[in-house]
């Protein structure tokens, strides 16, 4: 039996039947104050000096690689599916606009997406990782299989991720700041 893996296809291959909305799915200039931050985002905490080289590096070379958005029809602004950190520095660097990419996304597509391309960028810290995952299944009812179906990975390491949330708060702080590694968590 051939395993379904969402990472390594791209975010597009994520959102089934997805299609640019109203013609749109080409880059566009979008401005930054039209942008809001997708509350989905799994990433808690990005170091400042991270988003300062970032915010450099833009403003010497520009944004390489779009941001993913998707478009609220009624309000017209923008929510962020992909590239928190990006957009953070395009702040920081003083842009006016960003390039993007606008893709039509579900409430729970959002969360999927956001999470996606952190784990595929694999520094991601395990609590955050922890942390997503139970908002899947708390926010959309996903079972640990589905979660594992939807983010590449299988159903024994998510619900091993998903422990760590039950381990005591002094753990958990150790495991954040790197003192004790997941293994011994």
């Amino acid at each position: 039996m051939t395993r379904k893996s969402g990472l390594g296809k791209g975010l597009d291959a994520l959102i089934p039947g997805n299609q640019p909305s109203g013609g749109e799915g080409n880059i566009q200039q979008i401005p930054i104050e039209a942008i809001s931050t997708n509350p989905y985002q799994p990433r808690h905490d990005v170091e400042n000096q991270h988003l300062e080289e970032l915010a450099e590096s833009i403003r010497q070379h520009g944004i390489l690689q779009p941001i993913i958005v998707t478009r609220d029809p009624f309000s017209g602004q923008y929510s962020l599916i992909a590239g928190e950190r990006r957009l953070r520095a395009a702040r920081i660097a003083g842009l006016e606009s960003v390039p993007a990419i606008v893709r039509l996304a579900s409430e729970q597509q959002r969360l999927e997406l956001a999470l996606i391309e952190n784990l595929q960028r694999t520094d991601l810290g395990p609590l955050e990782t922890a942390q997503a995952y139970q908002r899947l299944a708390d926010e959309f009812g996903l079972s640990h299989e589905e979660i594992a179906e939807r983010v590449g990975k299988s159903r024994v390491t998510v619900t091993n991720t998903l422990r760590l949330l039950k381990l005591p708060e002094a753990v958990q702080k150790a495991l954040a700041d790197g003192t004790i590694s997941e293994g011994h968590a």
